[in-house]
């Protein structure tokens, strides 16, 4: 059903100008670099940020988020996209069916509570569209939904390194996503729903 919504993105689409009405969205889906890959293959959207957000220090250093002691922060993707072309609702289907909404402890191989799920709703209209789609998404999947629905956040981008690393580092990018299992898990919770960017699972 919801496989008619959204439409794979071109090649060139994640660069396209940032559109006149483009309106933003903040994840958290565990590591950044496969939530940020997931959300430019969808059209409609322009960019996806790699950052942290939901923390008290600030200006974090990834470092500081990974290493350092509790910030507070989660690895966080922030997706700006049209709302004539893809609507927020459209980007929580794919949130959903890129992550493991069951796990509270974080996300695939990677724990702690920087890799934990939450949705970060900007508005209050936000708010009431995440904690409807979740209350939809436990229904009809039969799962417990740990994923938080928590408030604005400051979001802070993650250097240079971290943007667009599936690209810029595809091997080593590639090495990761296949030894954390986030693929595996996502195919053995979602079956054919799931949103992968293959050829057998694609982005719908």
């Amino acid at each position: 059903m919801h496989r008619t919504l959204i439409a794979l993105a071109a090649a060139t689409s994640a660069f396209a100008a940032t559109p006149a009405l483009a309106d933003t969205a903040l994840f958290a889906g565990g590591c950044f670099w496969s939530v940020e890959s997931n959300f430019e293959k969808v059209e409609g959207v322009s960019e996806a940020v790699s950052g942290f957000a939901g923390g008290h220090v600030e200006n974090p250093t990834y470092n500081e988020v990974a290493y350092g002691g509790d910030t507070g922060h989660y690895e966080s993707v922030e997706v700006t996209f049209d709302p004539e072309v893809v609507s927020y609702e459209d980007l929580l289907t794919v949130y959903w069916h890129t992550t493991d909404p069951t796990d509270a402890a974080g996300q695939f191989c990677d724990k702690g509570p920087m890799y934990k799920p939450a949705i970060f709703a900007l508005n209050d209209e936000q708010a009431a569209i995440a904690e409807a789609s979740k209350a939809a998404i436990a229904e009809s999947s039969g799962y417990t939904i740990v994923t938080e629905i928590k408030p604005a956040a400051t979001f802070y981008p993650a250097g240079p390194e971290h943007q667009d690393f599936y690209k810029t580092n595809a091997a080593h990018y590639e090495r990761y996503r296949i030894g954390c299992g986030r693929d595996v898990v996502i195919r053995e919770l979602w079956g054919d729903q799931a949103f992968l960017g293959t050829s057998e699972n694609p982005f719908p």
